[in-house]
C-alpha cells in the first residue's frame, strides 16, 4: 500500500452500516490523494468538526498515482464495508483515470475534486486539465520559492534564536514561552508565505514597560500571544515537572505582565487557548489587511 498514517481522534459516538446508533463504535474515515492527501484531509476534517460527539479514526492514504495503487485502496475500502462500522472516504484525486479507479468501491466516497470541479467547468463552459500538478504541484514558481524562504527565515528566527534582519519580517509574534508561538508562525510561513519572527517574553522584559529592544522598532509588526495560566502550567509541566518555570503562580505573574505589555503599546492580541493555529493565522491576516499594514517587508520583496 502506498504511504499511509494517521490515528484515532475525536469524542465518542459512531454510526453502524445501517445507519443506526452505534455506541462506542469507531467510524473509519480515509482521505485518498494523487498528491499529498492534504487538501482531502482540510475538506474532510471541515466536515467531521461538525460532529463532535462521533469517533473518527482517520487514515491517510496519499500519492495513489497508479491504477493498482487505487485498485488495492478499493479492495481495502470493501473490506472495511464487511465490518460492522460504514466507513467514510474522501478523495481529491485530479486524475480521471485514478478517480474512476476509486469510484468502483462500495464504500461511501465523497469526491470533493468532481463535484467541485464540475461546476466550475459548468461555469465557465471549459473543461479543466485535471492534471494532479495543477491540484498540488508547485505552481507558481515565485510563489513557491517565496513560501520556501519564508519558512528558512522562520524556522532561523524561531524563538529569538536569530535576531539578524528582523526588518525583513513581516509578522513577529511575542509571548512568554510555551504560549503557542511556534506553530503559528510555522502555518504563517508555509501556508501564506509571510515572514514570521517569534521571540520569547522572559523576566526582564516582562518587568519593563518598554517592549524588548531588539522589536521596539517593529511594534506595528507585532502581535502577542496569551493563553490561560492554567493551561500554560500544565504544558510547562510536561517540559520541566515541579520547576517553578511551571509554577501556576509563575505562569499567572508572566501572562498578568505580557498583557500589560500588549495594551500598553497597543499590540493585538491573541488567545491561544480558545484558538487553533488555523484561527490565530486567520485573525492575523484579518488585522494586517484591516489596518493595512501587510508589512512593507512583504511589498519590497516582490519587486
Amino acid at each position: 500500500m502506498t504511504g499511509v498514517s494517521g490515528g484515532p481522534e475525536g469524542p465518542d459516538v459512531g454510526t453502524g452500516a445501517g445507519g443506526a446508533p452505534a455506541t462506542d463504535r469507531v467510524v473509519p474515515v480515509y482521505f485518498l490523494s494523487d498528491s499529498t492527501g492534504i487538501s482531502a484531509e482540510t475538506m474532510g476534517n471541515a466536515l467531521l468538526l461538525q460532529f463532535p460527539d462521533t469517533v473518527f479514526e482517520r487514515r491517510t492514504i496519499p500519492f495513489i498515482t497508479t491504477i493498482e495503487a487505487a485498485q488495492q485502496v478499493v479492495a481495502e475500502l470493501d473490506a472495511v464495508m464487511e465490518g460492522p462500522v460504514t466507513p467514510l472516504a474522501f478523495t481529491t484525486a485530479a486524475e480521471d483515470r485514478i478517480r474512476n479507479e476509486l469510484a468502483r468501491t462500495r464504500a461511501p466516497l465523497i469526491d470533493f475534486f468532481e463535484m467541485h470541479m464540475a461546476r466550475v467547468e459548468s461555469i465557465l463552459g471549459q473543461r479543466g486539465v485535471r492534471e494532479v500538478a495543477r491540484l498540488h504541484g508547485v505552481g507558481d514558481i515565485k510563489a513557491y520559492n517565496t513560501r520556501m524562504a519564508a519558512v528558512e527565515f522562520t524556522i532561523e528566527h524561531d524563538d529569538g534564536q536569530s535576531l539578524r534582519a528582523l526588518e525583513r519580517a513581516d509578522v513577529i509574534l511575542l509571548a512568554p514561552s510555551r504560549c503557542g508561538k511556534t506553530p503559528t508562525s510555522m502555518y504563517l510561513a508555509l501556508q501564506h508565505g509571510l515572514f514570521v519572527a517569534n521571540y520569547p517574553l522572559v523576566e526582564e522584559d516582562l518587568e519593563s514597560h518598554q517592549l524588548p529592544r531588539p522589536v521596539r522598532d517593529y511594534a506595528a509588526r507585532c502581535f502577542g500571544i496569551t493563553t490561560t495560566a492554567e493551561r500554560l502550567a500544565r504544558v510547562r509541566a510536561e517540559r520541566r515537572p515541579d520547576s517553578r518555570y511551571a509554577e501556576l503562580s509563575q505562569c499567572r505573574w508572566e501572562l498578568r505582565r505580557a498583557e500589560s505589555l500588549y495594551s500598553g503599546h497597543r499590540i493585538p492580541v491573541i488567545d491561544s487557548s480558545t484558538k487553533s493555529v488555523e484561527e490565530m493565522a486567520a485573525m492575523i491576516l484579518q488585522t494586517l489587511a484591516r489596518s493595512r499594514t501587510r508589512p512593507s517587508a512583504a511589498s519590497e520583496r516582490s519587486r
